[in-house]
Order: structure tokens, then C-alpha cells, then sequence
């Protein structure tokens, strides 16, 4: 199957001023855009996996020829990993998770607020470029993770429920070198009824 871009679902504008305009249209037109390119010519590559999902893809890595396997992991990466994070926010947010989920993120975590503060800890702690993830783990649990570059948790045998982006082009041009003051913005924007969908789609 050839990949495309998915449309945001919201304007580009819509999420400001916790992230502006300029940065969504820049990091979906162009940054994602060049994933999903680079993708679709890794498989004109490698027919044999044309027909494979992006999880099965990101899954299996390591049965794809060397020739492929870092291209399909950098930019089938960054497709899944964008498509997620567009759909994670929403200009119009409810301020807490749905019941269900908020009480297993307190029985993961202590409490919401202790986990929004494990969260951005460790999205502040990323070094360099890469993502930071509420996932459920291989043992079925919540649990917060980073990965580096455009690994996704889908590598790992993980569920990503929620993830940041914290390479510098996703807020260096409203924020530059804050990415503290970004990774705050972020809790105004996070769309935690699409959240909740993805967990009770993979929760016990």
C-alpha cells in the first residue's frame, strides 16, 4: 500500500497560542510529509512488505533487509508517530480524562497531577531529539517511556496512547531553546477523549 499524509484534524491555527500556526504547518506539510515520502519509496524497495499494516512494518524490523530496515524504522516511525500525535490534540479539550481512565492513571501513577509531572520530566530529560509516551507496556500496565529520534513504542511490543514530540521542530519557533514552557502548553491542547478511545481499545 502507498501511505499519505492524513489531513489535521483541526485548522492550522486552531491550537494557538499554545502552538502556533507557522510551527503546524511547517512540521505536518513538510516534516511529515517527508516521512510518509520517504516511506513509500523504502517500500518500492521491498514490495514483499507493501502490503504489511505500519504496526506489522514497525514490529518486524528485524525481517526486513538491512537496505530498507533503518529507512522503514526513521520514517515509518515519524508517519506513525505524527498521525498519533495530530490526533492526540484538539483546540477544544475537556481539562481532565474521562473517569475511567483518569482512575487507572491514578492507580499507575499516584495521581493525575504526578503523572503530568513523571511526564514532562522525562520529556524534558530526552536528549536531543525524540518522543516521550504514555503507553500501555508489554505487561498490559500504564506506563511513561521515551523514545529516541522516531523509534516508536509499536517497536517495543507498547500501546502509545499519548505521545509528545520534543524534537526542536515541533516548537522551536514559538518557543526556541524552552522546551519546558512547550512540553506546559502541551497539557492545554491534549485531546484525552481520543486518549480514552485508544485505551479502552487496548486495556483489559
Amino acid at each position: 500500500m502507498a501511505y499519505s499524509l492524513p489531513q489535521l484534524p483541526y485548522d492550522y491555527a486552531a491550537l494557538e497560542p499554545y502552538i502556533d500556526e507557522l510551527t503546524m504547518k511547517i512540521h505536518h506539510d513538510r516534516h511529515h510529509q517527508t516521512y510518509v515520502d520517504n516511506l513509500n519509496q523504502a517500500l518500492e524497495l521491498y514490495p514483499a512488505a507493501k502490503d504489511w499494516t505500519l504496526s506489522q512494518l514497525l514490529a518486524n524490523l528485524a525481517e526486513l533487509p538491512d537496505q530498507v530496515a533503518m529507512t522503514i524504522r526513521n520514517n515509518g516511525g515519524g508517519h506513525a508517530n505524527h498521525s498519533l500525535f495530530w490526533e492526540s490534540l484538539t483546540p477544544n479539550p475537556p481539562k481532565m480524562p474521562p473517569q475511567q481512565l483518569l482512575i487507572a492513571i491514578t492507580t499507575a501513577f499516584g495521581s493525575f497531577e504526578k503523572f503530568k509531572r513523571q511526564f514532562a520530566t522525562t520529556a524534558q530529560q530526552v536528549f536531543g531529539s525524540g518522543w516521550t509516551w504514555l503507553v500501555i507496556d508489554e505487561d498490559g500496565q500504564l506506563a511513561i517511556t521515551a523514545t529516541a529520534n522516531q523509534d516508536s513504542p509499536l517497536m517495543l511490543d507498547q500501546v502509545p496512547l499519548l505521545g509528545i514530540d520534543v524534537w526542536e521542530h515541533a516548537y522551536y519557533l514559538q518557543y526556541q531553546n524552552r522546551r519546558l514552557e512547550y512540553i506546559t502548553a502541551f497539557w492545554q491542547v491534549v485531546n484525552w477523549t481520543k486518549v480514552t478511545e485508544r485505551w479502552g481499545k487496548n486495556s483489559d
